[in-house]
């Protein structure tokens, strides 16, 4: 399998945006190097860091909120310090640093095109020809005597392991999936124990992530309601608009927050189901046409938004995603026209 087979299965979000403008990175000084200074940053986050980390959760310049790849280094690292990879997605960086106080070794940050670790292995931008590339351009090899380097464990889908050491003399060993527990297992002689290789995706987990879908959608949903109250001059479309936010608000936070205890495999069984709960309050009082539309229309809407958590979560695979997305979207376009056909109806 090569590389651009893992970025066209990927199945998280958008492609990488090719021209970004990097953000600036606090440099508290510079380590000097035979091949240079290296900047060295801090592991203190300053208010920006925090506004940008909400702007993003946000929605806001997502896939603008990147730093320069390079190597830069963490306290006071030398020759025999370990070296760390990243991917350029500022927040991701952020957080790293952030848990790294108190040590001294370098971050390689490799050019991710702004996506964070997971996604752009899954994207192709975190792999194998990337991080030799990096290696080789920083002349790495000139700065530590280490030939380790320090991989997330969510990048081992991007990268062929056993192919960067004859490139560039580096062997790849895989760090815990968390930054928090990067202390615990450099401390521990760099092993990992079994807590730091299981990836979770509990409540707050799920929260971080409803926040940006919700952000998301809601950026489409305002072009939509504007459509609705113009077409309700001539037509009644305050129901349609009242449907229209319940199934983004189930496929965005209900699902986010249900989702492991929702029926069914697929993403958008799940988002579905759930719809057709909710709906059914809005069924009070409607003939059995309008009844039937709302199910339809707050379901398809639910289902089709609850899709978009499979690229954000444990629960899938690649080749799963695929599959769905191709018999699912149909079925949830039938759906639609089915409602709007009902709701026409229904309103005569």
């Amino acid at each position: 399998m090569s590389e651009n087979s893992v970025n066209d299965g990927c199945a998280c979000g958008v492609p990488a945006k090719q021209a970004i403008r990097y953000k600036a990175v606090d440099a508290t000084g510079e380590v000097l190097t035979p091949v240079g200074n290296i900047p060295q940053v801090s592991t203190v986050w300053r208010w920006r860091d925090y506004l940008g980390m909400i702007a993003v959760r946000l929605d806001i310049n997502r896939m603008d909120y990147a730093i320069a790849p390079g190597l830069y280094a963490i306290g006071e690292p030398d020759k025999d310090s370990a070296v760390l990879v990243s991917c350029n997605y500022k927040l991701s960086f952020d957080v790293l640093r952030r848990e790294l106080a108190g040590l001294n070794l370098w971050i390689l940050v490799i050019d991710t095109k702004g996506v964070n670790v997971w996604c752009a292995a899954g994207k192709g931008t975190f792999g194998t020809k990337e991080i030799i590339n990096r290696v080789i351009v920083t002349k790495l090899a000139e700065v530590v005597t280490t030939r380790k380097l320090i991989l997330p464990q969510l990048g081992a889908p991007g990268v062929f392991a056993h192919m960067v050491q004859p490139f560039c003399d580096f062997n790849v060993v895989y760090g815990p999936v968390r930054a928090r527990d990067i202390k615990k297992y450099l401390a521990a002689g760099m092993k990992a124990d079994d807590a730091m290789r299981r990836v979770t995706f509990n409540l707050w987990e799920r929260l971080e992530v409803v926040w940006l879908e919700l952000a998301n959608a809601a950026k489409q949903g305002v072009i939509v309601s504007l459509v609705l109250l113009v077409l309700n001059i001539w037509f009644n479309t305050y129901l349609m608009l009242m449907m229209f936010w319940a199934g983004v608000l189930t496929g965005t936070v209900l699902s986010g927050v249900l989702l492991p205890w929702l029926p069914g495999r697929a993403f958008s069984f799940k988002g579905g189901f759930l719809g057709v709960i909710v709906a059914l309050f809005f069924t009070c009082g409607l003939n059995i046409y309008m009844s039937v539309a709302a199910i339809l229309f707050i379901a398809a809407i639910s289902a089709y938004l609850t899709l978009n958590y499979t690229g954000c979560t444990t629960f899938t695979s690649v080749a799963g995603v695929k599959k769905e997305v191709r018999l699912a979207l149909p079925v949830i376009g039938v759906m639609l026209l089915a409602s709007l056909a009902l709701y026409t109806f229904g309103r005569a």
